[in-house]
């Protein structure tokens, strides 16, 4: 039995629809039945509704350990996808507990239940920092505790501990970086949000660079790991690191609709970000830019890829090309 944490998000939706097709039995965690509505319909996205039966659904959640006794019974192998991604600063404390107290719980029970093997779903975010001559992010980069981190960064770097601890205490895993993830899913989360916004005349671009990954390259690859006897490594994972102004004339050309037109210099990003702040304590709403996304958004930076392609042959999906082809997804 496989068990996918997170198994509601983009990644661990994906994964499982995989897994299933190609056999194994699977079994997927989720809080609420709400949740689930949203894997079931990503099934029927790819035409595949006929095997969502297939997944042996249990309630449960990565910080209620009574419930994840149940969903341990008679698993051998665990992918752990499950996470809060916010970059809200009033989230800090629910995403040490969800990240890291959950990450904790998920080693624990492989430990004690002896699990074969686990794959954690990480971040580049998690990854080190440059030291002073160097230009590229690798997996050897050293994390530097005096530098600025989001909070978000630091959730996943601990969580990361925690599944080093778990080596320590002899259990097997592999952890993935991804970059950011962009794929078919509930188009008011995640990068579905960043589509939206552009098919609605989003004007703004900026010059940062990330890496990006297709979330099928993402499942493909973990999965490859998984069944190899690879152990206590870690690999990031980005197919290109683009310009953000790439990114979203990529998305605008694919969607048909007016590309960014509008420089956003990191002055005014800093502006903005201020301004936001000042305005959702006024009207009490929910801050749409921070200091920790303002940065990341004109910050650049590259990430290596090279380790998981010398080390499974990897070849990468085209972002160009995957971007139009979940855009034609939306129709």
């Amino acid at each position: 039995m496989v068990l996918v944490t997170g198994g509601t998000g983009l990644v661990g939706a994906h994964l499982v629809l995989h897994l299933i097709e190609n056999g194994e039995n699977v079994r997927a965690i989720y809080r609420n039945l709400e949740s689930i509505q949203k894997t079931k319909d990503l099934f029927l996205l790819y035409k595949k509704e006929n095997l969502f039966e297939k997944i042996d659904w249990i309630q449960a959640d990565v910080i209620d350990v009574p419930s994840l006794e149940i969903a341990f019974e008679n698993v051998e192998y665990v992918y752990h996808c499950a996470a809060l991604i916010s970059f809200n600063p009033k989230d800090e404390d629910l995403l040490r507990k969800i990240n890291i107290e959950g990450t904790a719980n998920i080693v624990n029970f492989c430990v004690a239940k002896a699990v074969k093997k686990l794959c954690f779903v990480s971040s580049i975010a998690a990854l080190g920092d440059l030291k002073e001559n160097e230009k590229i992010i690798t997996e050897e980069a050293e994390w530097n505790p005096e530098k600025p981190h989001s909070d978000y960064a630091i959730s996943k770097y601990g969580a990361e501990m925690e599944i080093w601890r778990g080596q320590q205490e002899g259990l097997n895993s592999v952890i993935i970086n991804p970059g950011v993830i962009l794929g078919p899913t509930i188009w008011e989360q995640g990068s579905g949000i960043l589509f939206k916004r552009i098919e609605k005349g989003f004007p703004f671009y900026t010059k940062g660079m990330t890496g990006f990954i297709a979330v099928t390259d993402v499942v493909k690859i973990a999965v490859e790991l998984m069944k190899s006897d690879l152990i206590n490594e870690r690999f990031t994972l980005i197919a290109q690191n683009m310009v953000f102004r790439d990114l979203f004339n990529s998305i605008a050309d694919a969607l048909n609709v007016k590309r960014p037109a509008i420089y956003a210099s990191p002055l005014l990003i800093e502006i903005f970000w201020r301004i936001d702040w000042f305005l959702s304590i006024i009207f009490r709403w929910k801050r749409k830019l921070n200091p920790a996304t303002a940065k990341s958004s004109y910050s650049k930076n590259l990430y290596s890829n090279e380790k998981i392609k010398k080390t499974l042959g990897t070849e990468f999906i085209d972002i160009h090309t995957y971007i139009k082809e979940i855009s034609s997804l939306r129709s």
